[in-house]
C-alpha cells in the first residue's frame, strides 16, 4: 500500500478497505510503520514502539470490530495499557509497567485497533506545547520550528504528519483541543463521565481530566466515541450515551442552533487577529448554514475557576509523585524531574485538606454561573487557542516560577480549560490557517451530555468548510 493510497482514507476508511479484500490488515501495518520510520525523526511524536505489536509472527492482536486492522497509539499519560511502559513523559516513571488493560484500552481493542505504542507528552501533561527535556520536543508538521501543541502533541503530530489517521488523547485542560488547533485536527473532549475512567482510576481528578481522541475526519471521532462511551464496572458516576449512535447522528442536520460566539478571552483579553478572522468567518459560515448566531460570552470569575482547577490538579500530581516515590523506595533525585514540575509538586504538597475542600464550591459557582448561560444558547463558538501555534521554545519548563509559568500557558490557552471544569463537550475544528500556513482552530461547546448535537454540528461545517484534503508539506 503506497503512502498516498493510505493517507487518502481515515480510520474507517483503511478499515472498510480491509473487510473488502482490497488490502490486508498487514499491508495497512506496514504503511503505519514506513511512514513513522520516514517522518518519527523529524517530528518526534511517537516515543515508543512495542515489539509484540508489529511483529508479523505474533498472534493477532487486533479484534473484528469497525476499526479492525487499523493502527493506533495511545498517549504516554493515564492510560495503562499490558505490559507496555507507561512513564507520563517523567524519568521518574521509566521502567513502570502495568499488567491490565485500562477499560477504553480493551474497548479500542475490541473495536479492532491495533495498538502500536506510545506518542509523545510534556511531562504530566504539564505544559500546552510538548517539550519534555527527557524525551525532546515534538515538531508541528505544518512548520518544524512551531510547536504540535500540548499536552497531546504526540498525537497530535502522529495524526497531521500521516502516521495514523487517529489516535488516542488526553484533556484537563485542553489537551485534546490545542493539539487538534495546532495541527488541523478534529479533537473533542466528550462530556464528564461518558469515557470509562477505570479500572485505575475512579474520579479524574475530581471530573476535570477527560480521555478521547484527535481525527482527521469528524465521523472518526463519533465512531471511536460510540466504542469507548459507556461506564465501566465500580464507575462512582456515568453520563449516559444516547440511544442512537454518534456516527448515525452525523445523518442528520442538527438544527437551527442558538449560537453564541466570542473573539475576546473570559477575562476579557484580545486574541491575536488571526484568531479573531477564524472566529469571524466560522460565525458567517454557521449564519450561512441558517443558524441564530450573536455576539455574547458566559460572565463568570474565570481567574477563580482556573485558580480552583490548578490547585486540584497540582495537589494530585504530588500526591501521584508520594506514590511513586513509595513504590521506588527513594525520593525523586535532581534529575528525575523538570523545574516547572518540581515547582508544582512544592506547590501541591504546601495545599492543606481544608484548602484543597474550599476548591470545590469555588469551581461549583462558576461551573453554575457557566450553565446558566447554556440554558439561552446551545453552542458558544470561540477561538480554540488566543493565537497561533507559538514557536518551540516560548513555553518553557525550565522556569522555576510556576505562577508565571500557569500565567503563560493559560495566556495561550485561554478558552480550554473552563470546559474540564463544567464537563461540558467541546470540539476544537480546523477552520482557519494562517498566511504562512499555519492552522488556527476554533472551538465549539456544547450543553453537558448534547455531544450528538455537537458532532452533527461539526459534521455540517466539516460539509460546508472540508479539510481532509489539506495536509502539511512535511
Amino acid at each position: 500500500m503506497r503512502f498516498d493510497e493510505y493517507r487518502r482514507h481515515d480510520a474507517l476508511g483503511l478499515a472498510r478497505l480491509i473487510r473488502q479484500g482490497e488490502v490486508s490488515r498487514q499491508e495497512v501495518l506496514d504503511a503505519a510503520l514506513q511512514r513513522l520510520a520516514a517522518v518519527n525523526p523529524v517530528v518526534n511524536a511517537v516515543t515508543y514502539l512495542h515489539p509484540p505489536a508489529v511483529d508479523q509472527a505474533a498472534p493477532r492482536l487486533d479484534g473484528v470490530g469497525p476499526f479492525a486492522g487499523v493502527p493506533y497509539f495511545m498517549k504516554d499519560l493515564h492510560a495503562p495499557v499490558q505490559g507496555m511502559p507507561l512513564t507520563n513523559g517523567c524519568r521518574l516513571f521509566d521502567g513502570q509497567v502495568f499488567d491490565f488493560d485500562a477499560e477504553t484500552v480493551t474497548r479500542l481493542r475490541r473495536a479492532g485497533f491495533r495498538i502500536l505504542g506510545r506518542t509523545n507528552s510534556p511531562e504530566f501533561g504539564m505544559n500546552v506545547s510538548t517539550e519534555p527535556l527527557w524525551k525532546g520536543a515534538t515538531c508541528n508538521p505544518w512548520n518544524l520550528a512551531y510547536s504540535a501543541g500540548g499536552s497531546s502533541g504526540g498525537a497530535g503530530a502522529a495524526v497531521a504528519s500521516g502516521i495514523l489517521p487517529a489516535t488516542h488523547a488526553t484533556d484537563s485542560g485542553g489537551s485534546i483541543r490545542i493539539p487538534a488547533s495546532c495541527n488541523g485536527l478534529v479533537g473533542l473532549k466528550p462530556t464528564r463521565a461518558l469515557l470509562a475512567y477505570g479500572p485505575h482510576r475512579g474520579d479524574a481528578a475530581h471530573g476535570i481530566s477527560h480521555e478521547h481522541a484527535v481525527t482527521r475526519s469528524v465521523r472518526d471521532c463519533a465512531a471511536i466515541l460510540d466504542a469507548t462511551a459507556g461506564p465501566d464496572v465500580g464507575a462512582p458516576y456515568f453520563t449516559q450515551k444516547p440511544a442512537r449512535s454518534y456516527l448515525d447522528s452525523l445523518a442528520s442536520a442538527p438544527g437551527r442552533l442558538r449560537v453564541a460566539f466570542s473573539s475576546t478571552t473570559f477575562d476579557g483579553r484580545p486574541v491575536h487577529a488571526e484568531c479573531q478572522a477564524a472566529v469571524q468567518k466560522a460565525a458567517r459560515l454557521l449564519a450561512d448554514l441558517g443558524h441564530h448566531v450573536e455576539e455574547r460570552a458566559p460572565q463568570f470569575d474565570y481567574p477563580a475557576l482556573l485558580d480552583a482547577m490548578m490547585t486540584v490538579l497540582l495537589t494530585g500530581l504530588a500526591a501521584m509523585v508520594e506514590a511513586r516515590e513509595a513504590v521506588l523506595g527513594r525520593a525523586a533525585g535532581p534529575d528525575d524531574l523538570e523545574p516547572a514540575t518540581r515547582a508544582a509538586i512544592e506547590f501541591g504538597r504546601s495545599v492543606s485538606g481544608v484548602r484543597y475542600a474550599a476548591q470545590f464550591p469555588r469551581i461549583n459557582r462558576e461551573v453554575r454561573r457557566i450553565g446558566h448561560f447554556f440554558e439561552s444558547a446551545d453552542i458558544l463558538l470561540t477561538p480554540t487557542l488566543s493565537a497561533p501555534p507559538p514557536r518551540l521554545g516560548v513555553l518553557s519548563t525550565r522556569t522555576t516560577d510556576l505562577e508565571r509559568f500557569i500565567a503563560d500557558t493559560y495566556g495561550l490557552a485561554a478558552f480550554t480549560a473552563s470546559f474540564d471544569g463544567t464537563g461540558q463537550p467541546a470540539i476544537s475544528l480546523p477552520l482557519h490557517w494562517t498566511a504562512d500556513g499555519l492552522p488556527v482552530g476554533v472551538q465549539l461547546a456544547g450543553r453537558f451530555g448534547h455531544d450528538a448535537t455537537l458532532l452533527a454540528l461539526a459534521a455540517q461545517l466539516e460539509q460546508a468548510a472540508p479539510w481532509f484534503d489539506r495536509v502539511p508539506p512535511l
